[in-house]
C-alpha cells in the first residue's frame, strides 16, 4: 500500500537564478520575560538537552492525527493507513542511519530506552567496555561484574590507547574471557560537543571481535549517520534532540542478539502466539515494541529525519559559524573558562561548556534567563564523572562544582550568540544584575521578581 505522493515536475529555465536554501522553519516560542520588564525573543541555546520542533514535524503529526487508528492488527482502512504511516517511519529512520540490508529498527521512547533495550539483550557473559566519559545512559545500563569501564581519556589519540589495551588483555584473559564483546561509544561529548574518533576506534574493536553500540543522541542532528560507513553494530538516539519532540527513540543495527532476547516487554504484538503450555515470541522489531505503539511520535522522528537529511548542508553551515562564534567569543572573556576534553582546537558541534571565575554556574544561568532571556543549561549534564574530570583542572582558585552548556542549533540566531557573549561579558566583569537567593528545590531565584508564571495550559 503506497501513501506517498509525486510531487508536480517542472524544468528549471535557463534565466531563472538558484534561491539560496534556507534552514528549515522551526516552532518559536512567544517573548519571554524578563526581570527589567522587557519581552525578549527567547534565545534558545539548549539544544543539547531538547530541541524545539521543526514546522515540518508538526504538519507531519497533524495530518497523521487525522487519520490516526489502531496500528497493524486492525482491519478497516484508517488501521491500514496508520499502520503504513507507521512502517514508513521505520524505513524514513533506516535511511537517515544507513541501515544496512539485514538492520532491524527499533522503536523506543528515547536514547536511554534504546540502551537499556540493548543491555537487557546482550548474550550472557558479554564484557562490555565503556568510557567514564559517557553519559549516564551509556554508562550505567551494563551489569557491573561485566563492564570494564575506562579511564576519562586525554586526548583522541589516548582514547584508541586505552581502548586497544583493555581489549587486548579481555583477549589474554585477565579479565574473564567473554563469548562476546560490546564497545559502547558517543559520537559526540554532550559536555564539550567534542568528535569522538569512532571509525577508529570501531576498527580498535573489531581487530578484537567485539561490537560497537554507539550512542548518537548529540550527533543525529548534526552530522551524518552511516552505520556501514561506521562499522558499527546498532546506535541510539532520541526524536526530542532531534526536533522531534514527541517521545520516540531509535535502537538501529544488528538483529542477531535482539532476535535472540526475551522480548523487552511481554505484551500483545511481541507475542505470536500463546497456549496454555507456553508463548511463542515473534522476531524482528516487533519484538521489542509489544503494545500499541507511539505512531504520532514515530511520524514526528521520521519527518525530522528527512527534513535534517535533506538540508544538511545549510544547517552544517548554521550550526559551524554558531559554534565557532560562541567558542571563539567565550574563550576571549576574561574570567570566562572554557573547556575541552580532547584539545580545544578539536572538531566539536554548537557546543560549549565554561564557567565564570568568582560565581555559581546554576547562578549564571539563572542570570542569564531572568536578565536576558536566554535559556542555557547549568549543572554535569548527566555526566558526572567526565564533568568532575574537567572541572579538577579548573584553573580558578576556587574550583567549581558545576559548568553552564550552550549548544546551538536551527532555532538559535546571530544576535542569540551576541545577546548571550554580552551578557556573559557583563556576569564576569559585574556579577548579576539584581540579587538572588539559593531555595531548596528551585535553585538561584531574584529576591524581587515581577514576572508571574500564569501560563495557559496547552489544552
Amino acid at each position: 500500500m503506497s501513501i506517498a505522493s509525486t510531487p508536480p515536475s517542472f524544468h528549471r529555465r535557463p534565466w531563472l537564478h538558484a534561491v539560496p536554501e534556507r534552514l528549515p522553519g522551526v516552532v518559536h516560542a512567544d517573548l519571554v520575560p524578563t526581570l527589567s520588564g522587557d519581552h525578549l525573543d527567547y534565545a534558545n541555546l539548549d539544544h543539547a538537552a531538547s530541541t524545539p520542533a521543526l514546522e515540518r514535524v508538526v504538519r507531519a503529526v497533524e495530518n497523521a492525527t487525522a487519520t490516526y487508528s489502531s496500528v497493524h492488527r486492525g482491519t478497516g482502512w484508517l488501521s491500514k493507513v496508520t499502520s503504513a504511516h507507521y512502517e514508513a517511519a521505520r524505513e524514513e529512520v533506516a535511511r537517515f542511519v544507513g541501515a544496512r540490508e539485514d538492520d532491524v529498527v527499533v522503536f523506543t521512547r528515547n536514547t536511554t530506552d534504546s540502551v537499556n533495550l540493548l543491555a537487557r539483550s546482550l548474550p550472557r557473559h558479554t564484557n562490555v567496555v565503556v568510557f567514564s566519559t559517557e553519559h549516564h545512559a551509556s554508562l550505567l545500563p551494563w551489569r557491573t561484574r561485566d563492564t570494564v569501564r575506562l579511564p576519562v581519556p586525554g586526548s583522541a589519540r589516548d582514547a584508541e590507547v586505552l581502548l586497544e589495551d583493555a581489549l587486548r588483555h579481555l583477549d589474554r584473559g585477565t579479565v574473564r574471557r567473554p563469548r562476546q564483546a560490546l564497545v559502547v561509544l558517543t559520537s559526540a561529548s554532550n559536555v564539550t560537543g567534542e568528535l569522538w574518533p569512532v571509525e577508529r576506534l570501531a576498527a580498535i574493536a573489531r581487530r578484537h571481535g567485539a561490537r560497537v553500540l554507539l550512542d548518537a543522541a548529540q550527533s543525529a542532528a548534526h552530522r551524518t549517520i552511516d552505520l556501514g560507513a561506521l562499522d558499527v553494530d546498532w546506535v541510539a538516539f532520541s526524536g526530542h534532540k532531534l526536533h522531534a519532540p514527541y517521545g520516540t527513540g531509535v535502537l538501529a543495527g544488528r538483529r542477531d542478539w535482539l532476535d535472540a532476547a526475551a522480548p523487552y516487554l511481554a505484551g500483545g504484538g511481541a507475542s505470536a502466539e500463546v497456549t496454555e503450555t507456553g508463548t511463542r515470541w515473534t522476531s524482528g522489531a516487533a519484538r521489542h515494541e509489544a503494545g500499541s505503539p507511539n505512531v504520532l511520535g514515530a511520524v514526528a522522528l521520521a519527518a525530522a529525519c528527512a527534513t535534517i537529511r535533506e538540508h544538511r548542508a545549510v544547517i552544517a553551515e548554521h550550526e559551524a559559524r554558531l559554534g565557532d562564534a560562541l567558542l571563539t567569543g567565550l574563550r576571549g572573556i576574561e574570567g570566562v573558562t572554557t573547556y575541552s576534553l580532547f584539545a580545544d582546537d578539536h572538531d566539536r558541534g554548537p557546543v560549549v561548556t565554561f564557567t565564570v571565575d568568582g560565581l555559581d554556574s546554576n547562578l549564571v544561568a539563572a542570570a542569564l534567563s531572568a536578565e536576558h532571556g536566554i535559556g542555557v543549561r547549568a549543572g554535569k549534564f548527566c555526566a558526572h564523572l567526565l564533568v568532575d574530570a574537567l572541572l579538577e583542572e579548573d584553573p580558578d582558585d576556587t574550583p567549581h562544582a558545576t559548568a553552564v552548556r550552550v549548544s546551538a542549533g536551527i532555532a538559535t540566531t546571530d544576535e542569540h550568540v551576541e545577546r548571550l557573549l554580552r551578557a556573559v561579558a557583563q556576569l564576569a566583569a559585574e556579577g548579576p544584575g539584581a540579587e538572588y537567593v539559593d531555595v531548596a528545590g528551585q535553585g538561584w531565584v531574584p529576591v524581587d521578581d515581577p514576572r508571574e508564571l500564569d501560563v495557559a495550559l496547552p489544552w
